[in-house]
């Protein structure tokens, strides 16, 4: 019996040492880690103040000629003569294109002919019903057949006018997709019309914007390929916001140039109405959340978490519009690894975003 309690024994003031030794290891590591994690973190702050901020902003748009038309006929038939020369200048109300006639000229002229006898049977009937000599309802039969007669040639001339083709503004003609001859259709596309006189710049800017922008705001705006910077003005904005897109539809103006051509893409610099009093901070210190943003300010020696709302951004610069004010100290470097009431230490104050990069 005391053979076997001597082994136990043993193994029983061996494993109280290892627990022992193993306590004052894990005791000594915890207050380490505590007084680590009361170490305040270093980090690096920037004191919010208002500036002036130029409202630029990027975007992407199209060019559009000031009028544009694609010509097409409004009737069938077989071209008799095109009139225009590809590429060519023409005035408003120059004959483009005449298509073939022949029977509405002869409708015409048997309506005229009939206008012709109408008018005849209605002198008569007028001159017989003021005698007395006839009733009144078999003039008022006369009258109404010269009146259809009447109405008919009009509508044939109306037919005639859509076998001619003409420019519906002044304006420069394109290329060519008919010829003398060829037999078409309202579907079929003859050229198409622009006027250059000025040009047009579609674009879009986030719904945020939609506030800030104005009728006469300027853009600036180049093309591809071309190193000059054209300017225009902004005339018309859209009064509703695109709801798939969460944008606004804007469009410029801008003089026309040889060098814009229409459906060139352009990039472009608006310039909204300036804000004397942005309150701006580096984009660094901002930090993204499912329903919003916040940033970390410094009070008192610890780090305070504090949801703001953005306006206006930079390429390294925030618009801030709700949430702080100025002289609120900023944390802007390491703010990832920051949580609400933290301790911190702030080791230096930085005075522009290059300062905030290591």
């Amino acid at each position: 019996m005391k053979k076997i309690l001597k082994p136990v024994l043993i193994l029983s003031m061996v494993s109280f040492f290892v627990w022992l030794t193993y306590s004052r290891i894990t005791s000594g590591q915890a207050q380490s880690f505590q007084a680590a994690s009361n170490r305040p973190s270093p980090v690096k702050a920037m004191i919010a103040r208002t500036t002036t901020l130029d409202n630029k902003l990027e975007a992407i748009g199209s060019i559009l000629a000031n009028e544009e038309v694609e010509l097409k006929s409004e009737i069938t038939g077989r071209v008799q003569k095109i009139y225009f020369n590809e590429g060519r200048s023409v005035r408003q109300g120059e004959l483009l294109v005449k298509i073939n006639d022949a029977e509405l000229q002869a409708q015409l002229a048997r309506s005229e002919s009939k206008k012709k006898l109408a008018e005849s049977q209605e002198a008569r009937q007028r001159m017989l019903s003021e005698k007395s000599v006839i009733s009144q309802n078999e003039y008022d039969i006369a009258l109404n057949e010269l009146t259809v007669v009447k109405a008919d040639i009009e509508v044939i001339k109306a037919q005639i006018a859509k076998t001619e083709i003409r420019a519906p503004f002044d304006g420069m003609i394109g290329l060519k997709y008919i010829s003398e001859g060829s037999y078409i259709a309202p579907t079929n596309r003859i050229a198409s019309l622009q006027n250059r006189n000025s040009v047009k710049i579609d674009f879009t800017i986030p719904e945020k914007y939609s506030a800030a922008v104005k009728i006469g705001d300027l853009i600036e705006f180049t093309v591809e390929g071309q190193q000059q910077i054209f300017k225009g003005k902004v005339y018309a904005i859209e009064p509703k916001i695109d709801p798939v897109t969460r944008s606004l539809p804007l469009r410029a103006m801008a003089t026309a140039d040889i060098k814009i051509l229409p459906g060139a893409f352009a990039n472009i610099s608006l310039y909204m109405s300036e804000q004397p009093k942005a309150l701006m901070i580096p984009t660094q210190a901002l930090i993204p959340e499912l329903k919003g943003q916040r940033v970390f300010i410094y009070q008192a020696g610890r780090a305070m978490s504090q949801k703001v709302k953005t306006g206006i951004r930079t390429s390294d610069l925030v618009q801030i519009t709700d949430g702080l004010k100025a002289g609120d100290t900023v944390i802007v470097s390491g703010t990832m690894q920051l949580r609400h009431n933290m301790p911190i230490q702030i080791e230096s104050f930085v005075q522009s975003t290059r300062d905030v990069l290591p």
